[in-house]
C-alpha cells in the first residue's frame, strides 16, 4: 500500500469480455476498504441483501475456536474507482500477473460475502493477530448500480446450500455429526438404511431415515444443545435407546432382516418417517429421566401399538390429511400419544396440544 493507493498482488481474467482480478487482501483491510450498503433505502436502490446481524457472531465464533483451521471462501466486490493493473511480463503467464493499483478514493462494494466480512471485523477485535492473514478477493470494476446489482443476482442465482444430511456427514467439528454417525454404523435400524446426501427420502428408496432425522432425533432424545459437550455415556444410551426400539416395534424388526422392504415401511407406516423418529427422541427423553433404572422394560407396550397409516390416530398428529407431516405440532402431538402409550407426563404445551387434537376428532 503506497501513498494515496491500496496495492494488491493480483491475477487477471477476463469474463464477459470485461478484465477482472483475483487478490489477496490482508484481514485487517477488510473492515476499512470493504463497504456493505446497510442504508436504510428501498431494495431497489442497493446492490445487496439487508445484511442478517444474528448470523455474525457465529461465524466470527468459528474463527475465533478454529484460528489454524478455519476456511473462507473468496469475496466479491466491485471497484468504484481509478483502477491500474501492471503486468510482471509483456508476453507468457506473467501477462496476466501482476500489481493491482486501486485508488484510496474508490469506493469498494461487496457483492457477496458481507457476512464473512462482518464477522472478520469482530474477529479482529478479539483476536487481532489474525489481521496479517489474508482472503482472496475477486475484484470487478464498477459499472453502476445496475451492473452491481446483476452481479449479485447472478452469484446467487445458482447458488445450492448443502443438505442438511450431507453437511452432518461431512462435518468433523460437531460432536453431534460424529455422534450421529456412530449410531448410523452401530444401530440396526440406522445401519445400511440411513440417506446420507439428501434430506427427503424417494418412494422406492431403499433406506429409511434420513441423517439429518438421526441427528434431531437423537438431539431431543438428549435433550441438549449444540454447544453441549458430548460424552461417551450419551453415545452408550443413544445406541441403546435405538437399537431395543429396533427390537420392540414389529415393523423395524421386519426391514431389520429384510422380510419387507423400507419402502413398503414407508409407504404403510407412520414410524418409517422423520416425524415420528423425532416423536420418540422427545418421549424416550422424559422415559431414561422418569426411570432411569429400568426404562428399558418400559418400552414394551410400543410393541402393540398400531402404526399403520390408516389408523385414524395418527390424523391430526403425525398426519394432516392423510399425509405425513414433519411440522412442529405434528412432531409434538406424535411424542404426546407416544409419552401415553408408555404412561408418562405430558408438558403443559403437550397437553394444551392434546386437548385440541382430541376436541377436533370428538373424543
Amino acid at each position: 500500500m503506497e501513498a494515496y493507493n491500496y496495492q494488491f498482488t493480483a491475477l487477471r481474467g477476463i469474463q464477459s469480455g470485461r478484465e477482472y482480478y483475483v487478490a489477496m487482501c490482508p484481514l485487517r483491510l477488510i473492515p476499512k476498504i470493504f463497504l456493505f450498503d446497510e442504508e436504510e433505502i428501498p431494495p431497489e436502490l442497493r446492490a445487496q441483501r439487508v445484511l442478517n446481524r444474528a448470523r455474525v457472531p457465529q461465524i466470527a465464533q468459528y474463527i475465533i475456536d478454529y484460528p489454524d483451521d478455519y476456511v473462507f471462501s473468496s469475496l466479491t466486490a466491485s471497484i468504484d474507482g481509478d483502477v491500474n493493473f501492471e503486468s510482471l511480463a509483456e508476453h507468457g503467464y506473467g501477462r496476466n500477473a501482476g500489481v493491482l493499483t486501486v485508488s484510496m478514493n474508490s469506493r469498494f462494494l461487496i457483492n457477496d460475502g458481507q457476512h464473512r466480512r462482518a464477522a472478520i471485523e469482530e474477529a479482529l477485535k478479539q483476536n487481532p493477530k489474525l489481521g496479517e492473514e489474508t482472503i482472496s478477493v475477486v475484484f470487478f470494476v464498477d459499472a453502476g448500480l445496475e451492473r452491481s446489482q446483476q452481479l449479485f443476482a447472478d452469484l446467487n442465482k445458482h447458488a445450492i446450500r448443502p443438505t442438511k444430511s450431507i453437511g452432518i456427514l461431512y462435518d468433523r467439528r460437531d460432536p453431534f455429526s460424529q455422534l450421529s454417525l456412530k449410531l448410523m454404523d452401530s444401530v440396526p435400524i440406522f445401519r445400511g438404511l440411513t440417506e446420507t446426501e439428501k434430506t427427503t427420502i424417494s418412494n422406492r428408496s431403499s433406506k429409511v431415515f434420513t441423517l439429518s432425522a438421526i441427528y434431531q432425533a437423537t438431539m431431543a432424545l438428549l435433550h441438549m444443545k449444540h454447544s453441549d459437550i458430548v460424552t461417551e455415556s450419551d453415545l452408550q444410551i443413544s445406541r441403546e435407546y435405538w437399537t431395543l426400539l429396533g427390537e420392540t416395534i414389529p415393523e423395524w424388526r421386519l426391514v431389520i432382516t429384510k422380510h419387507i422392504s423400507p419402502a413398503e415401511l414407508r409407504q404403510n407406516y407412520v414410524h418409517g418417517h422423520g416425524v415420528t423418529l423425532h416423536a420418540f427422541g422427545i418421549a424416550g427423553h422424559t422415559l431414561i429421566e422418569t426411570s432411569p433404572r429400568d426404562w428399558q422394560k418400559r418400552l414394551t407396550p410400543l410393541g402393540t401399538v398400531d402404526w399403520l397409516r390408516t389408523n385414524r390416530i395418527w390424523e391430526g398428529r403425525a398426519m394432516i390429511r392423510g399425509k405425513m407431516s414433519k411440522a412442529g405440532d405434528s412432531v409434538a402431538l406424535t411424542a404426546a400419544l407416544i409419552k401415553k402409550v408408555l404412561e408418562l407426563p405430558l408438558t403443559y404445551e403437550e397437553t394444551e396440544l392434546e386437548n385440541t387434537v382430541l376436541a377436533l376428532q370428538g373424543e
